[in-house]
């Protein structure tokens, strides 16, 4: 009798323990929903200045037209605003590298100069075209200021290929992809920028 109580009651003790369980988890999943979507946030919008926009631009996509670019393709877009005023677009875009495709994150300020350029995704070869996908990145630091016509439509290549940029070592079509891609956004940006940035017509 005694041992058949004691069970009842360890029984009784880990149902309620397991009940508590299951209520507390329930009741902070959506928090944890929040927080991890920030720390998301955080990461892929690390190409901005943290202090720099106080809306979240990956709450509210933009309706792209026109997204086959000449050596990329874009996928999403977005509006970082601060005080209601547009102060970034980012653009996701998508060029085939080497060994598959290389998705970027391209910010770019409301006057059309580069903020930053972040990998998001890469097959490149490791520690040849592999090295794009590297955070921070010093090779896609190099594209910071840059804009659609400085340099001008000839500059936007390997200085290889008689442009102006340096290549990553021993990585030619990587190199070759992403900068296409970046000026392709570019282009994108100016062609749409009222658009993009929300400006009424």
């Amino acid at each position: 009798m005694n041992r058949t109580a004691s069970v009842i009651a360890l029984v009784l003790i880990a149902g309620a323990g397991l009940g508590l369980t299951y209520v507390v988890q329930r009741s902070s999943a959506p928090q944890i929903a929040i927080e991890q979507r920030l720390l998301d946030s955080r990461k892929l919008l690390d190409v901005l200045a943290a202090d720099s926009y106080d809306n979240q631009p990956l709450e509210q996509p933009l309706a792209l037209a026109d997204t086959q670019l000449s050596h990329s393709t874009l996928l999403a877009g977005y509006r970082a605003s601060n005080a209601g005023q547009p102060v970034a677009v980012l653009l996701r875009t998508q060029t085939e590298g080497y060994a598959g495709a290389i998705e970027l994150l391209i910010a770019i300020d409301a006057n059309g100069r580069l903020l930053g350029v972040k990998t998001l995704r890469q097959n490149e070869t490791p520690a040849l075209g592999g090295l794009i996908g590297d955070w921070p990145n010093t090779w896609l630091a190099g594209f910071s200021g840059k804009s659609r016509s400085a340099p001008d439509d000839a500059g936007w290549a390997l200085k290889k290929d008689q442009g102006q940029f340096d290549q990553l070592a021993g990585a030619t079509i990587t190199s070759r992809a992403t900068v296409n891609a970046i000026h392709d956004a570019l282009r994108y940006f100016d062609e749409h920028r009222a658009t993009l940035l929300g400006i009424e017509p």
